[in-house]
């Protein structure tokens, strides 16, 4: 059995099947929750693409399979999120949505810490305004 100290925060999570859970609710969230409106605004309709390649970003973010850079090659995040208007509102309306759906997920206080550090960090880096 592989030690927790070198175990991913993929793995730490549960793995693809907890992962999708995430992944779902969060854009439940994003998609019913007035507060989000915002960023809401910036996505199709539909969403089972986007959540699809959600799920394959954050699969290799976390340290789990490489899906997106397979599909996709180097997420590029700030280039792929530059035709979109980012301030400190939408950033703070992604950081709701995640960490509500965060809340809804069983996972260990450091994961959650470490995660929640992480995700404000990668939103903070996609203002662009």
């Amino acid at each position: 059995m592989q030690e927790v100290a070198e175990m991913t925060p993929y793995q730490l999570l549960g793995g693809d099947a907890v992962l999708r859970q995430l992944v779902d609710r969060f854009y439940d969230i994003m998609y019913s929750d007035p507060r989000a409106s915002g960023i809401r605004a910036m996505h199709a309709g539909d969403s089972t693409v986007i959540r699809d390649k959600f799920f394959d970003f954050l699969s290799g973010w976390l340290g789990g399979p490489q899906r997106f850079i397979e599909k996709y090659g180097h997420p590029m995040l700030r280039a792929r999120h530059m035709p979109f208007a980012i301030g400190e509102d939408e950033r703070d309306q992604w950081l709701m949505c995640m960490f509500q759906a965060m809340e809804e997920i069983p996972m260990e206080a450091a994961l959650r810490d470490h995660l929640e550090d992480a995700f404000f960090r990668t939103a903070d880096f996609m203002r662009n305004k």
